[in-house]
């Protein structure tokens, strides 16, 4: 990436990614030029050969998270990561924490625990939310708040936040250790949708005969035949049905689209009935032309595709957290690390996928707990009761307190 005249290498902020899987977040924190990637960690082999053809393979850390000390990774001035999403979405059966996948997030918590960025970004799936009544998603939110950061956190769509015709839910998380770096960031408004199918896939060319569905080549190709049949739709195979989606957008593509498994995008062309490339995949995330995609399984392709981030989405992301940097002044911790700490917090939600949360004070015994609520008035809102009514997606400010 060429340098700007008027933010230099040495001004940029730095940034350390974690999970970066083909590093479609990485590349959207470059895109504002104003931030440098110095390190990432990528442990699967297939995406380390797409996230090298893209990027410096110096920065490149490709050993299992488990396996690497906090002293070998240089302290930046972000960290951003989507851990693997599977462990919460529908199609790893929601386990959550009880999923071996789950302890990913605490190891991401590790680094930000050591390196105390100035800002962090994490991503994942909108089921995060809701997993386990909210139960996961609040571990997640006072874990981040009690480690000393400013947090929100949004839903977002691709289609209404990316100008990318793909209906991609979202959670955004954005933290910061300065109180007013936290009060100027905001997640960036809607746009409005400009691009078409046309502008991401490929309805004129013909392309290798493995992309298309004929008959006696596939078992269910009758019922892909009779049923695909407008070519302003998407059509996904459904295991043993079609679906169409006449919404004018991609649905949401998953990493195990192309494999044979359920929702592999199909689509009339002039030359077939077909499945996207992984080109057109890659497209549809929002990667720009001129991102390379080495010769591997097209399989691994529409996996590397499915897991990844809609760059858009987090390049307006990066600029607001840029922005918001601007305006970093140091905050006094109030978090110290000791143990047996209460931990006082204070969150507004609107509703169960957006809100903030911050950390309010910390004290080190209940008479200090009950000291603060008869000061402020308040009665500090249960994990029953928030649970009840996350549940309820309802509008809420409380107060609440965790023990380390």
């Amino acid at each position: 990436m060429k340098e700007s005249a008027n933010f230099s290498s040495m001004e940029k902020y730095t940034v350390a990614g974690f999970f970066s899987g083909v590093g479609g977040i990485e590349l959207g924190f470059q895109q504002t030029n104003k931030f440098k990637i110095v390190y990432a960690n990528e442990f699967d082999k297939n995406a380390q050969i797409t996230y090298v053809k893209n990027h410096s393979k110096e920065e490149l850390d490709k050993r299992d998270i488990h396996e690497i000390n906090i002293c070998e990774v240089p302290e930046t001035d972000a960290i951003v990561g989507g851990f693997p999403c599977q462990a919460f979405s529908i199609a790893g059966y929601r386990k959550g924490f009880e999923d071996e996948r789950g302890d990913l997030f605490f190891e991401l918590l590790r680094f930000i625990k050591a390196n105390k960025p100035k800002t962090i970004l994490i991503e994942n799936v909108k089921n995060m939310v809701t997993h386990d009544h909210g139960n996961t998603f609040k571990i997640i939110r006072e874990a981040l708040t009690m480690n000393g950061y400013y947090i929100k956190w949004k839903v977002l769509n691709s289609k209404n936040f990316g100008n990318v015709p793909q209906n991609r839910e979202r959670i955004y998380i954005v933290g910061f250790r300065s109180e007013n770096a936290f009060n100027h960031f905001q997640f960036p408004a809607p746009v409005k949708l400009t691009r078409s199918l046309t502008d991401v896939i490929d309805f004129e060319s013909k392309f290798d005969d493995t992309f298309y569905y004929m008959k006696g080549k596939q078992p269910f190709y009758d019922q892909i035949e009779e049923s695909v049949t407008d070519q302003n739709t998407i059509y996904q195979w459904r295991r043993r049905y079609v679906r169409g989606n006449k919404t004018g957008v991609v649905p949401t593509l998953t990493a195990n689209m192309g494999t044979g498994g359920h929702n592999v995008p199909i689509i009339k062309t002039k030359n077939g009935i077909r499945k996207l490339t992984p080109r057109e995949t890659f497209n549809v995330q929002g990667f720009p032309k001129d991102f390379q995609l080495p010769k591997i399984a097209n399989s691994q392709l529409y996996k590397q595709a499915g897991n990844s981030v809609v760059v858009p989405v987090i390049k307006r992301i990066a600029e607001n957290i840029a922005t918001a940097l601007k305006h970093s002044t140091k905050t006094k911790e109030k978090f110290n690390g000791e143990k047996n700490n209460i931990y006082i917090m204070f969150t507004k939600m609107d509703g169960r996928f957006s809100g903030e949360s911050s950390l309010v004070k910390v004290v080190n015994n209940i008479e200090g707990l009950e000291n603060f609520a008869r000061e402020k008035g308040i009665v500090y809102m249960s994990d029953k009761d928030y649970l009840k009514n996350v549940q309820k997606n309802k509008t809420l400010a409380f107060y609440s307190y965790s023990n380390n």
